[in-house]
């Protein structure tokens, strides 16, 4: 599968504190978007600073900002969300990642041959960055009615009582 939002950067390249701004064009935010499940994506942009880490990996600082056109779980109309995340990850070569379940370890993206992809990395991040139940400022959840329960209940109902 080919990423809807490329920027590589050859890791021979990368020196101590190389800093990088990835921003999606129209075409890419549209694609990013029917990835993401999401009305649209108005805004992606991400800056990277890039340190070495050994062994093939790169620490990755980054800044997160979008904006985004999500439907409402509640009302289901459409509403404009800004994110702004910081993050850091490590970027790492493809099998050398580690099994270790640690909460405040750094997230690990895999690569593979000479460049990272941080246009993909930075869709990653806005993807962990959406909330996974959007709601609508403002829309509230219809109150709920209680039902009488038994066996005359659904007669109940039917005659309008």
């Amino acid at each position: 599968m080919t990423p809807e939002f490329t920027r590589a950067i050859q890791i021979a390249r990368i020196r101590e504190g190389t800093h990088r701004v990835v921003e999606a064009t129209a075409i890419e935010r549209e694609a990013v978007a029917a990835r993401l499940s999401l009305a649209a994506v108005r805004q992606l942009c991400c800056t990277f600073d890039l340190h070495p880490a050994g062994a093939g990996a790169v620490l990755a600082i980054g800044k997160l900002r979008a904006r985004v056109t999500q439907n409402c779980v509640v009302s289901l109309e459409p509403f404009e969300t800004d994110i702004a995340e910081n993050f850091q990850v490590r970027f790492v070569p493809a099998g050398t990642e580690t099994d270790d379940f640690d909460l405040d370890a750094d997230d690990e993206i895999p690569y593979q041959g000479a460049a990272l992809d941080l246009g993909e990395a930075a869709v990653e991040q806005l993807a962990l960055a959406l909330e996974p139940f959007p709601r609508k400022p403002g829309a509230e959840l219809p109150e709920a009615q209680e039902e009488a329960a038994g066996p005359f209940a659904a007669l109940a109902r039917l005659r309008g009582q």
